[in-house]
Parts: C-alpha cells; structure tokens; sequence
C-alpha cells in the first residue's frame, strides 16, 4: 500500500506522521513543491536574533499544538509571553489606547475596566453594557461577524475594538467573514444564555484554568516544532522540489499522480495539503464539484516587515505587546507587535526586534509593493513610538494570497467539500483553508484526514 501526502507545511507533515502511525507496513510519500518544509513556519537566526517570518505562535488551548509538541519531546521548550508587558493597545490616530482588562476572547466582560478606559467612548459603553437586555434573535441563517456584533455590542465596539483584534488573527474584512465559520461559540452563547456578555461570564466561571498560558512559542523559534517532526518521521519519503500537477482516477482504483518530470506514482491514498486553490487544479479531473467548491475559497494576500533598533533610540517605553490598528484608520497596517518585549530571547539586551504587519482582504496587494516601499510603509508606522534611527536590520517577508478567508457560504462551501469528498475513498484534503487557520488547527486537520482516507480505504477493502 502506497499513500502520499501532497504538501510539506505542518498539515501536511502532521498527516504523514498520522499515517505512518496507522499504516505502520505501506510506503508514504510526501511532496512538496518548495526546497523547505513547514511552509509559512519559517525561522531565521542571525546575530542573535530570532525572526520569525509568518507565524510566532500558537493558542494553548487548542489542544493539538501543545499535544503534538509534548508528544515530539518539545514540552520543555514551550514558553509563554513576557507577564511584564501583559498588554496590548490599539491605535487611534497617532495614540495608543490599551485594550481594558477582561477581555475574553475579543469580547470585553469587565465593564468597570472598560469604563475606566479611553478606547470607547461613553455612549459606545452604555450600548455596550446594555447586550445583557438584548433580546437573542431566534436560530436561522448565518450572519457576518460585522453584523452580530454590532447587532449585540453595537457598531463602535466592534469598530474600534473588536475588528482589529479579529483582523489580527484573519486579516479579513468582518463585514464579509463568516460567523458560523469562525467564532460559532458567539452565536452559542447568545441563544443559550440570552447574552454573550451572560455566556462568556458563566462560563468563565464553570472553566477550570489551564496549565498553560494562552499563547506559547517555542524557545529556539517556531522551526524547531518542524524540524523536530521531520526529524522524528520514521518511514516517509520526502521528496523537496518536486510539483505533483494532477491527481487522476485510476482504472483499477486507486489514484495515478503527474509529477513536474514528467512521471507518474501510483497511489491508494492521498491527502492533500495545499492551499484551496491549488488543491482546486488537482483535483479538477476527479470531481468539478470538488474543485470548484475549493476555486470559491477566497484568500488574502499579507505582508510582515521586521525592524530591529537600539533601545535606546525608542522613546515609548514600549510597555506592552504591541499593537493593533482598526480598520476604519485607513491604513494599510493592521499591527505591529513588539517581538522582543512579547517573548524572551528573540533579541540581544539593548535591542528592540519589532514586526509590522500589513495587508487587508479587500483593500490593496501589499505584495505587489517594492521593498522600498514596504520598508517605508513600516518606518513611516512606528515612527508614532518616537524612532528617528535608521533601523539596524530590516527583513520583508510577502505572502501573496496566503490566507484563506472564511466568507459567508463558508459552511455550506465545508459541506460540499465533504460531500464530494465520500464518493472518493482514500482522497481527504487538510490545511487552513477549511476548519481553523492557526498552527493546532492545520495539525489537527492534517491528522483527522490521515485518519479519513485510512477509514475509507480499510472499508473498500472489506
């Protein structure tokens, strides 16, 4: 038995050791069509610097990311942010309001804190206390996050408060986004307590804390979590380099893969782990449905700049994680996190690492800028933190069309993936594009569909 995993980012690579877990005797092969492994999850270290050029972490409470770390032998190597500088603003202009405490999730719960704070003003605190009165709409159709919202909390909460955090992990417009794909706990909530503000305090109180922080990285840099399970899988063939340009049927079962030489493999079962996109031209001789649902999945192209400074040549004191820019600014930054405050040993004593993030769905291709142009635009950012000097280290990273955006009809989208997906035994797709864009949500994916075509092929076989 032969099965191949198309794809070598941490799905992909969590799908291979799945496999080679269940099917201990067949021959796995994995292709990526890069020279490097881990996709987005790239680190690079230089003069003591750690820059990570996508992804700098992952949420603990997703459990397959701190699962599959222990299970590595990495458990000591998780660490979590820097307690001192436990907060994170929002700018507003040039000036940096702090997010208020009790925050859960995006959602604001301590209204004392809120009250206190300059990021709302006091007729946006009234609405907002008022969601408790506000009656649930009953269960139907989906609505975008822009909508529900402001619909409970009303329009300049999410506006200036709850955009740019959800912004922060989609780079997404939440007048399109898609609640029930992304935050379905919210809609939850509102039908089963009659409030979100209600829901998330009852539930707070009945969760038991975690032993872990709610974000952690990996003290050498996120690579280690990649190199670690490359290192660690047993019997797969990894063939870097190598384009696989269509997955075909086969007469006597079973599946028949083009390669960029011109060759063939031969497999019984294939994951694939690429974007949606791509996954689209593979599979348009198998199934147009199948493919077409996948060309629907928009995606959102991104751009991280990393600035290093002496501390000395900084005159905000840089107490805090950084920040988060609404989109109503106009801009095309939607952060800039402070990499070196946010996490202990990314950056020599004395030296400020900083990353600025830019690119919004729907608004210009960042990408398609020059790097002096980026450069500028990120100089020109945090210039509002008193920074004159010309910045000791610079690195631009583009991601063009590199996250995928779960827009209305995203469900529904999920449904006929899955139901075109059953008329094909030992053919599953994993990666950000369907169930969760984080790093514990593509190693989940990757490992649920290694698990689905060895389901599928097993019950053929019977």
């Amino acid at each position: 038995m032969r099965a191949v995993v198309l794809g070598g980012g941490i799905a992909g690579l969590a799908a291979a050791r799945r496999l080679e877990s269940l099917l201990p005797d067949a021959e796995i092969v994995l292709f990526e069509r890069d020279a490097h492994l881990g996709g987005k999850i790239q680190t690079e270290h230089v003069g003591g610097y750690v820059i990570e050029a996508a992804p700098d972490s992952f949420l603990s409470q997703k459990e397959r990311g701190v699962g599959l770390c222990e299970e590595l032998g990495l458990g000591a190597e998780l660490v979590g942010r820097r307690p001192e500088y436990g907060r994170t603003f929002v700018r507003r202009g040039g000036t940096l309001h702090p997010l208020p405490a009790g925050l859960t999730g995006m959602i604001p719960t301590n209204l004392d804190a809120l009250a206190a704070s300059s990021l709302l003003s006091p007729e946006a605190q009234k609405r907002l206390a008022a969601e408790v009165d506000i009656p649930a709409t009953p269960a139907g159709e989906d609505e975008s996050i822009a909508s529900f919202v402001s619909r409970r909390l009303g329009r300049e909460t999410y506006e200036e408060l709850v955009e740019p955090l959800m912004t922060g992990i989609f780079g997404g417009d939440g007048e399109q986004l898609s609640l029930r794909a992304t935050f379905p706990a919210l809609r939850t909530l509102e039908l089963e307590y009659g409030s979100v503000i209600r829901g998330l305090l009852a539930r707070a109180e009945s969760t038991s804390a975690s032993s872990h922080p709610p974000f952690l990285t990996l003290r050498g840099g996120m690579d280690t979590l990649v190199g670690t399970l490359v290192r660690k899988l047993e019997h797969t063939e990894i063939r870097t380099g190598t384009e696989v340009y269509a997955v075909r049927n086969r007469s006597d079962g079973g599946y028949a893969l083009e390669l960029d030489d011109d060759g063939r493999l031969d497999a019984d079962a294939v994951v694939v782990a690429v974007p949606a996109v791509v996954t689209a031209d593979l599979l348009a001789d198998i199934d147009d449905d199948l493919a077409a649902a996948h060309a629907e999945i928009p995606y959102g192209s991104s751009v991280i700049v990393t600035l290093v400074y002496s501390e000395t040549g900084v005159e905000h004191p840089l107490d805090g994680y950084g920040y988060v820019v609404p989109r109503s600014e106009g801009s095309d930054v939607l952060a800039c996190t402070w990499t070196s405050r946010k996490w202990a040993g990314r950056a020599p004593d004395g030296m400020i690492l900083m990353r600025v993030y830019a690119g919004r769905f729907g608004g210009p291709d960042v990408t398609t800028y020059s790097d002096t142009e980026l450069l500028a635009l990120a100089v020109s950012e945090v210039g509002l933190l008193g920074i004159d000097a010309e910045a000791l280290l610079t690195r631009v990273q583009r991601w063009p069309s590199g996250m995928p955006q779960y827009v209305l009809g995203h469900p529904e989208r999920l449904e006929r993936i899955d139901a075109a997906l059953e008329a094909h035994p030992g053919l599953s797709v994993a990666g950000a594009a369907y169930r969760g864009v984080g790093i514990p949500d593509c190693i989940r994916s990757g490992e649920e569909a290694a698990e689905s075509v060895v389901r599928s092929l097993f019950a053929v076989l019977r």
